[in-house]
């Protein structure tokens, strides 16, 4: 057996059933899972797999509680959540015959006069489980989804027959033929609970690393040294912070990207890395390993002793063999890697032969980390085989338009349905298009609040990503967004830590929680954006009169909170809104705990020195604040640590107390600078502060509807408490729709004594119909047409909502 080296082993004893839990007879097994997941086995030649596979990692679990009988032809297994029945021996059928089956699985649950129990059978259509993000969009296939695990039915299944068998020494083999080999969730209405199965059977969400999470920057440019020297310096001097730089264009021309840097352009490969790492930003590199390795590249002759090349010279690179994979690795991907390379971009784009990328994307992953240094991390398209352990998905090129851009919020959240987070676009678009400031703004914003933010460009010197070559509004915006972007590093590593270690998603479809919404297409894009957010995704163009986009979003159980301007918004109701461009629907629940970055170093993503936290009222809350050095694998070892951010709420007397609860010092800065900020919070006539039990100098001020509290020169380990008291401090600003619409004329470009009969008309006590023809008439007095248009529009929003 060849070996391939420790970075690929797994501990295959993981992987074997506990015999406890095992039901087996002539050419059947069984294996209870869990009290929901059941793992079912046929094979013509009573050959049974205890071998992982690409898909499932690990079977070995305590023995779930079920009960079991049988007599000479029947079987049945039962749990809490199912009851299993088999005609025993019985070759699995592929669908019902005569209403009946060999094998099927009956929901165990309770039921309403004239319900009968759902049940699974082996070749059900599941034709309710909703669809989860596949391939890419590469060219905007609208197409490219397959089934996932969420279902109506409450029950789902994948299957493990086809997958390859990891070997003991990490090579992969093919199973036996004819086997079938399928797992069963019965989750009912509880998906999560699959989750925590799938994620047991597969192996947990991959931990990315913390740079993963800022701003990325890529162009399909030869750039040279002097060029990206100045294009960092030009990112920095605008104040627009990135955190990660992927080189397109950096091998040898016509070499289909290779392996070696193309000298005329970067001479010095390790002084250019030491520069952009200098600038605290990381770099990747794209490779496409689908071509073969050519003649010119570095390494070459050496690869000629160990593989043979094709007719042309070129050596074909097969990820099936495994001494190519192991030259391919040493010699053509290692040495990058010691030349300071973070990570590779694979762009493998053969759709024809898709079943390669999943095979690359599981070595590759696993050699980026065999260094305990440096954590695992790569960008490629979906393999489809447990690709929530394979960061980042890559979702392929996409044509500049808005209507692609109305794509991209349900392919996120539908990679929920197979626990799927790390998904990323390119920013704005790749290719094609008109290059429109409106859609521009728009992606930026939904790439803030996405899992990942990356600009992946066209080479042509057209296209505009960076924010300095638009004019000044588009780039504040679109700055100010970017700098969030980082800002939000600390709650978004912290639900990176929960996807990681607890499986809860980062993107959490709105339909879970409401199943209406997944046929509505106004609503259906809404998400939870981890713990704390909820986003409702703008993806329509503005109204160029109004100059707003007009918006409608559903707003959850509960009272939640718009994010920028910290309006309340009473639950479980429809909404229209009239966004600006700087402004985006993302809504924080009532009770959040948002802590951000106040990070002075732009590019730094690191454990903060100055962390700024906001409160929004309503609710008692803690949240659980995680941190580590964010690029090794020491967290495994308990070098992380835990903050307690515990918000004690009553209406006009609230606590907040941060305390480290657990982890080791050392990890985060010895002091910190908190900024405490209460939305909608008038200033509180008495406030307390302690440091351990000493009291602590704090300031404290109004600013614009927020009390803020600064306290400097805190211990991270330790203890500091803020109690702020007062009457009638909270500010119970809830959203109006005349608030919208008053904005709105405030900003039009009309008389202003015209202005005040419209309000007039607008916000009076007359009667709809009255109020029509009232505007109508204003025509007379200079109201242009499609102003007259633009206020009989809004008359119907007033009078629907």
């Amino acid at each position: 057996m060849y070996e391939l080296g420790q970075q690929f082993r797994y501990d295959n004893s993981k992987a074997l059933p506990n015999m406890d839990a095992v039901i087996q007879g002539e050419n059947y097994r069984f294996t209870v899972i869990t009290e929901r997941c059941i793992r079912l086995e046929y094979s013509p030649t009573n050959t049974f797999i205890d071998f992982p596979s690409q898909l499932v990692l690990q079977r070995y679990n305590d023995k779930p509680k079920f009960t079991f009988k049988e007599d000479a032809t029947y079987m049945e297994l039962k749990t809490d959540s199912f009851v299993l029945q088999y005609l025993k021996g019985k070759p699995f059928l592929g669908t019902k015959v005569n209403g009946a089956s060999n094998l099927k699985i009956v929901i165990n649950e309770e039921l309403k006069a004239n319900e009968t129990p759902r049940e699974w059978y082996y070749g059900h259509p599941e034709a309710k489980c909703y669809e989860a993000s596949s391939v890419s969009l590469d060219e905007a296939k609208t197409t490219n989804y397959r089934k996932g695990l969420y279902s109506l039915d409450g029950f789902a299944t994948i299957d493990d027959s086809k997958t390859l068998l990891i070997m003991d020494n990490g090579t992969l083999a093919a199973r036996p033929e004819g086997n079938i080999d399928i797992y069963v969730f019965i989750y009912k209405d509880k998906f999560e609970l699959a989750l925590q199965d799938y994620f047991f059977l597969t192996g947990n969400p991959s931990f990315i690393p913390r740079y993963a999470l800022g701003n990325w920057w890529s162009k399909d440019y030869y750039y040279n040294t002097d060029e990206i020297k100045e294009l960092v310096n030009t990112f920095e001097r605008n104040e627009v912070p990135i955190s990660t730089l992927l080189l397109s264009a950096w091998s040898l021309p016509n070499n289909n990207p290779g392996y070696t840097f193309y000298d005329k352009c970067v001479p010095n490969p390790k002084e250019l890395i030491d520069f952009v790492h200098e600038n605290n930003i990381r770099v990747g590199l794209k490779i496409n390993s689908k071509y073969p390795i050519s003649k010119e590249e570095t390494y070459y002759e050496e690869a000629l002793k160990y593989l043979t090349p094709s007719n042309n010279g070129d050596i074909p690179f097969n990820v099936y063999d495994p001494k190519v994979l192991d030259v391919y690795l040493k010699l053509f991907l290692n040495p990058l890697e010691a030349l300071g390379v973070d990570f590779f971009w694979n762009d493998y784009d053969d759709f024809k032969h898709i079943s390669p990328l999943a095979v690359m994307n599981h070595y590759f992953y696993l050699d980026s980390g065999r260094a305990a240094s440096k954590r695992s991390m790569m960008l490629a398209r979906n393999g489809l085989i447990a690709s929530h352990r394979y960061p980042v998905t890559y979702s392929g090129k996409m044509k500049v338009s808005w209507d692609n851009l109305k794509l991209i919020p349900f392919y996120n959240l539908s990679g929920a349905n197979i626990g799927l987070s790390w998904i990323s676009h390119d920013i704005g678009g790749n290719y094609g298009g008109i290059e429109d400031s409106e859609l521009y703004i728009r992606s930026v914003e939904l790439g803030t609040f996405s899992p990942i933010l990356r600009f992946n460009i066209n080479g042509g010197k057209y296209y505009k990503r960076e924010p300095w070559r638009w004019d000044v509004k588009t780039e504040s915006i679109v700055t100010r967004y970017l700098q969030l972007r980082h800002r939000l590093i600390p709650y978004l590593y912290t639900e990176a830590y929960k996807y990681y270690k607890e499986g809860k998603v980062l993107v959490k479809p709105f339909y879970y929680q409401y199943p209406w919404v997944y046929d509505d297409d106004t609503y259906r894009n809404q998400y939870f954006f981890g713990s704390e957010l909820m986003v409702a995704p703008i993806t329509s163009k503005k109204d160029l009169v109004m100059n707003r986009t007009i918006h409608k979003f559903f707003i959850p159980d509960g009272v939640w909170y718009d994010f920028t301007t910290g309006k309340k918004f009473m639950g479980n109701k429809k909404y229209l809104s009239f966004f600006k461009e700087e402004d985006y629907s993302v809504f924080a629940k009532k009770g959040a705990i948002i802590p951000l970055s106040n990070q002075s170093n732009k590019n730094n993503i690191g454990n903060p020195t100055e962390l700024e936290i906001h409160f929004f009222p309503g609710e008692s809350n803690t949240y659980t604040l995680y941190e580590d050095d964010g690029v090794t694998e020491l967290y495994k070892e308990g070098y992380y640590l835990k903050t307690d951010i515990e918000y004690n709420y009553l209406k006009n007397n609230f606590t907040v107390i941060v305390r480290s609860v657990d982890g080791k010092s050392g990890i985060v800065p010895e002091y910190r600078d908190y900024k405490l900020r209460f939305r909608n919070t008038k200033e509180a006539e008495k406030v307390n502060v302690h440091v351990g039990e000493e009291e602590h100098d704090y300031t404290s001020y109004i600013e614009e509807n927020d009390f803020v509290v600064e306290v400097k020169h805190v211990p991270s380990i330790g203890q500091l408490s803020v109690n702020c008291r007062g009457n009638d401090i909270e500010i119970d600003a809830v959203r109006v729709i005349n608030e919208d619409i008053d904005s709105i004329l405030l900003d039009l470009q009309i008389s202003t004594m015209l202005k005040e009969k419209i309000s007039d008309i607008m916000f009076g006590e007359l009667p709809i119909k009255k109020k029509r023809i009232a505007i109508r008439k204003l025509k007379k007095q200079g109201l242009a047409q499609n102003h007259i248009k633009l206020f009989l529009k809004l008359l119907e929003y007033i009078t629907t909502i």
